[in-house]
């Protein structure tokens, strides 16, 4: 994956732009299976310590605009370098803590530095590849992250055996340390110094409110979509081991079903990349999110490890096709002139459906059966695939600049309700 045919060459970000990532996933790989248990070694009761998890997302959820100024005002590269910083920190916390308050305060800090790292990175892919190949870039961007992730474990249960749960923070540290480093060699952008010389002057008018207010269709339409998108990927992480469990089977075994479904999660990402660039976002995101429907209703069908197992992994690969689809589509719609804001906002859907959807899938079970709430979660899915086909072109580009949409006072003449115009012809490269 060193060169397309039209010469584009990804090979030159290879270690600055997409290394960060596969570090940084491998740092969240290796402390997200023992920071549950470091919180009960000090105590904690199994609820306390099942939300210290969820104080991540909480931790990005509150963070998501934010990340958006800080990435406006100081660049893509600084935006990295300081969250890396922040990770270290948390993963220190989560080294020395000894109570559960402190464990807490790095599960927020590290949803924090994962907030505007990931902004960070999208926003700099978005303005550094060419749109003729911004899925593929995206893609491999959420795919180098699943990478990460699903290493992660195993890198820290090796450092575990010589230093317990200490060696996964240790793993954890040093992996985002490194991403921090890896970040700081990132080329600025050209745009990227006159942009902050104009912060306090013409581009000033462009807030998080007017943004909100200008592309408020595109939120409320292919918006409310990555939200659905984000709450049934974030509900597959919790019914793979909660149906294993119904089903009787030792956590080794949902462990190795789950880390099948992963393997085959990680192995599409370039591929479905491809199918956007090329034939349009609606030809990867409504396939996802069918393949991911129908395969999670069918998970109360499964009777024991092995249909379980070919069932997940069917998921798996919905999940797969469809990695950086979120982000490829906030690209596609984000303005050249106020893109942080947006992304921002972007991102604050989609971190709002991945507390959503285990809520609801939490509710339902509560009230009716772990079935029913599988069922009903799955039938997000459905949802999601009924907006992406309604909302997203299928050819959607986007503009070359911001005039294209915008005045000069950058406010779109239609009233905010901007949307990539459907086309034909492929994609064009953006003209730098």
């Amino acid at each position: 994956m060193t060169s397309t045919d039209d010469g584009f060459g990804f090979g030159a970000l290879a270690i600055p732009a997409y290394g960060p990532s596969l570090l940084f996933g491998l740092g969240e790989g290796a402390m997200l299976p023992v920071l549950p248990l470091s919180a009960r070694d000090v105590g904690a009761s199994v609820a306390i310590a099942a939300t210290m998890v969820m104080l991540i997302n909480v931790g990005s959820l509150i963070f998501n605009v934010p990340s958006s100024i800080i990435t406006d005002r100081y660049g893509e590269r600084h935006a990295i370098i300081g969250a890396s910083i922040v990770g270290v920190l948390a993963s220190l916390l989560f080294l020395v803590g000894h109570e559960v308050w402190i464990y807490a305060t790095g599960a927020v800090l590290y949803g924090i530095s994962a907030s505007v790292f990931m902004l960070a990175r999208q926003s700099y892919l978005t303005e550094a590849v060419p749109a003729t190949h911004r899925a593929r870039a995206l893609s491999t961007l959420g795919g180098v992250m699943r990478i990460g992730v699903f290493v992660g474990p195993f890198i820290g249960a090796a450092a575990m055996s010589l230093w317990h749960l200490a060696g996964a923070y240790v793993v954890s540290t040093a992996a985002l340390a490194l991403a921090g480093v890896l970040g700081a060699t990132l080329k600025e952008l050209p745009h990227e110094a006159e942009s902050r010389r104009k912060a306090a002057g013409e581009l000033a008018d462009v807030t998080v409110r007017s943004t909100l207010h200008d592309y408020r269709r595109v939120f409320l339409t292919v918006g409310m979509g990555v939200l659905l998108v984000s709450a049934i990927r974030a509900t597959r992480q919790a019914v793979i081991p909660l149906w294993a469990e119904h089903l009787s089977l030792s956590p080794t075994t949902a462990s190795l079903i789950y880390g099948i479904s992963g393997g085959i999660d990680m192995l599409v990402f370039y591929p479905a990349g491809k199918v956007m660039d090329v034939y349009g976002r609606r030809w990867v995101t409504v396939p996802s999110m069918l393949v991911m429907a129908v395969s999670m209703m069918a998970i109360p069908l499964t009777h024991g490890a092995v249909t379980l197992c070919l069932v997940t992994c069917v998921l798996g690969f919905g999940n797969g096709i469809g990695a950086g689809m979120v982000m490829t589509l906030g690209a596609d719609f984000s303005p050249e002139r106020g893109r942080a804001p947006f992304l921002g906002i972007w991102r604050e859907l989609s971190d709002a459906g991945s507390t959503i959807g285990p809520g609801v899938l939490a509710g339902v079970t509560a009230v009716l059966s772990l079935g029913a709430g599988v069922i009903v979660s799955g039938a997000t899915g459905l949802g999601a695939a009924a907006v992406m086909w309604r909302s997203v072109p299928t050819r959607g580009k986007a503009p070359e600049r911001s005039d294209d949409l915008t005045g000069r006072s950058g406010t779109p003449p239609t009233g905010g309700d901007v949307t990539p115009p459907l086309e034909e012809e492929p994609l064009r490269p953006v003209k730098r």
